[in-house]
C-alpha cells in the first residue's frame, strides 16, 4: 500500500487555506512544522478542561494537569526509547543545548576541549563560545566536504585525550545530510570523549532508538515536530544528569530551601526550574504519539521521492545549483539551492507570491556560509504532509525567478 499523503495532509487545517487568493505550499518546515489536529485538540483539552500548575497542587485539577504534563513526558521517552525519567523538558533545541553547555560545561575545566564542525547550526557553536569565554575550554572544528557533509575523516587528528565532548548536528539545517553517528561515537569513545546530537532537523522524520545510537545527550525542538512552540527536549544519560548541576534556581528544582543552603532535586526536575511550559508539553507529547503511529517507511519513502523531485526539476532550471549532496543516499528532505546572480532573498519573495514558502540567507549557519564564500541560500525543507503539487509550484516559482531577476 502507497503511502497516503492525501489523508495525512487532512489532519493539517493550514494546508487548506488560501491566503491572498493563493493555495499554503509550505516548504520551510525546517524552520518551523505545522500542527496536526491531534496536537491542537491535546492542547485545547489542557487548556479548556485541565488548566493548572502541576506538580506541587493538591485540588483535583493540579492532580489532571499533572497527570498530563507527565503523560507528556512518557509520550517523548516512548518517541526516543528511553526511559521516562531521563526527559528533561525545556524552553526548546537552544535551550536543551544551553543546558547542557552551563550544566555540563561547568564540570570541564581550562584546557579541556570540544569538537564542533563548520555546518552547526548558531545553536550549536554559541554557548560552547560562552563557555570558552567562561571557563577557558578549547573548541576544535570539524571540517565541512565539499557536497556538505562534516568530514569524518579529520576525527583522529581533532580527537585528543583532553577532548571532552562532540556536539555535532545529527542531520544539517542547510544541506540535509545525516551523519555517521556510528562512526562519532567509537572515535569519541576512543578517546573518553561524550557525544551529544542537535536532533532538531531529525526528529521531525520520525522515532528514535538512542540506546542504539550510543550518544549522551540529544535535544531536539518542539516547534520543529509538529509541536508547539516555547518546548523543547533534553535527553541525557541518567549519570550525567545526575552529576550535573541545575542550569536554573527557583521552584519545583529543589529538594529543601534554607537560607544557609538548597539541596537539589533529582533529575529531571533540577533542570525544569518554575512553572514549565504545560499546555506546550502536553502538545509536544501529542506530536511525538502522533508521529509514533505514522507509516514512517513509507513517509520517508515519500520524502525522498519529493527530494529527487525537486532536484531533477532544479537541475533543468538554467543557473541552478545545489547546495549539499547530489544523491538520495545518507540525507534528509532538506535541499538548499543557489540562483546565478539572484540573492536568496529574492528567489524567496518570488516564490511567496506564487504561494510557496521557503526559507532563504544564511540559516543560522554562517561558518557555513564563510566556507562556502556564500551569501546565503534558498532552503527547501519538506514534511509527509507535502506533495507533488508543492514541489510544482516551487519549481514554477524559481524558472520564473530565473528568467526575470536576472
Amino acid at each position: 500500500m502507497s503511502f497516503d499523503v492525501a489523508a495525512v495532509r487532512g489532519q493539517f487545517p493550514i494546508l487548506s487555506e488560501i491566503i491572498d487568493g493563493l493555495p499554503v505550499h509550505y516548504l520551510d518546515n525546517g524552520a518551523s512544522a505545522q500542527t496536526p489536529l491531534a496536537v491542537i485538540d491535546a492542547v485545547r483539552h489542557y487548556e479548556t478542561t485541565g488548566r493548572a500548575n502541576v506538580l506541587r497542587g493538591v485540588h483535583r485539577l493540579a492532580e489532571r494537569a499533572t497527570e498530563s504534563y507527565e503523560n507528556a513526558r512518557a509520550q517523548v521517552a516512548t518517541f526516543l526509547g528511553v526511559p521516562t525519567m531521563e526527559i528533561v523538558f525545556t524552553g526548546g533545541c537552544t535551550a536543551a543545548i544551553n543546558l547542557v553547555a552551563y550544566s555540563y560545561g561547568s564540570l570541564l575545566k581550562p584546557g579541556d576541549r570540544i569538537l564542533l564542525s563548520e555546518i552547526e547550526h548558531h545553536s550549536n557553536i554559541v554557548p560552547w563560545q560562552l563557555l570558552r569565554s567562561r571557563a577557558g575550554i578549547e573548541l576544535d572544528m570539524l571540517p565541512v566536504t565539499t557536497d556538505g557533509r562534516i568530514d569524518l575523516e579529520a576525527l583522529p587528528r581533532l580527537l585528543t585525550p583532553r577532548t571532552k565532548l562532540v556536539s555535532l548536528a545529527h542531520v544539517s539545517n542547510v544541506t540535509g545530510a545525516l551523519l555517521d553517528v556510528r562512526a562519532v561515537v567509537e572515535a569519541a569513545k576512543s578517546v573518553g570523549a561524550r557525544v551529544m546530537l542537535d536532533g532538531a532537523q531529525r526528529a521531525p522524520h520520525g522515532p528514535l532508538d538512542l540506546p542504539s545510537l550510543g550518544v549522551d545527550f540529544y535535544a531536539f525542538a518542539g516547534h520543529k515536530a509538529y509541536g508547539p512552540n516555547g518546548i523543547g527536549v533534553l535527553w541525557g544519560r541518567p549519570e550525567l544528569l545526575d552529576a550535573m548541576p541545575p542550569f536554573m534556581g527557583g521552584g519545583s528544582m529543589i529538594g529543601r530551601v534554607t537560607l544557609a543552603e538548597t539541596t537539589w532535586a533529582p533529575s529531571p526536575r533540577r533542570f525544569e526550574a518554575g512553572t514549565p511550559a504545560i499546555g506546550p508539553a502536553i502538545g509536544l507529547g501529542a506530536a511525538c504519539a502522533w508521529m509514533q503511529a505514522l507509516d514512517w517507511t513509507g513517509a520517508h519513502d515519500h520524502e525522498m521521492a519529493l527530494v529527487q523531485r525537486l532536484m531533477d526539476g532544479l537541475q533543468k532550471i538554467d543557473g541552478t545549483q545545489i547546495f549539499g549532496p547530489a544523491s538520495l543516499q545518507n540525507r534528509y528532505p532538506v535541499v538548499s539551492f543557489m540562483l546565478d546572480g539572484v540573492h536568496p532573498h529574492d528567489v524567496a519573495q518570488t516564490l511567496d507570491s506564487f504561494g510557496v514558502a521557503v526559507r532563504a540567507g544564511h540559516h543560522c549557519a554562517q561558518p557555513l556560509m564563510d566556507r562556502f564564500d556564500l551569501d546565503g541560500t534558498t532552503r527547501v525543507s519538506m514534511a509527509p504532509y507535502n506533495d507533488n503539487s508543492d514541489i510544482d509550484a516551487l519549481l514554477a516559482g524559481v524558472a520564473h525567478a530565473a528568467k526575470t531577476l536576472r
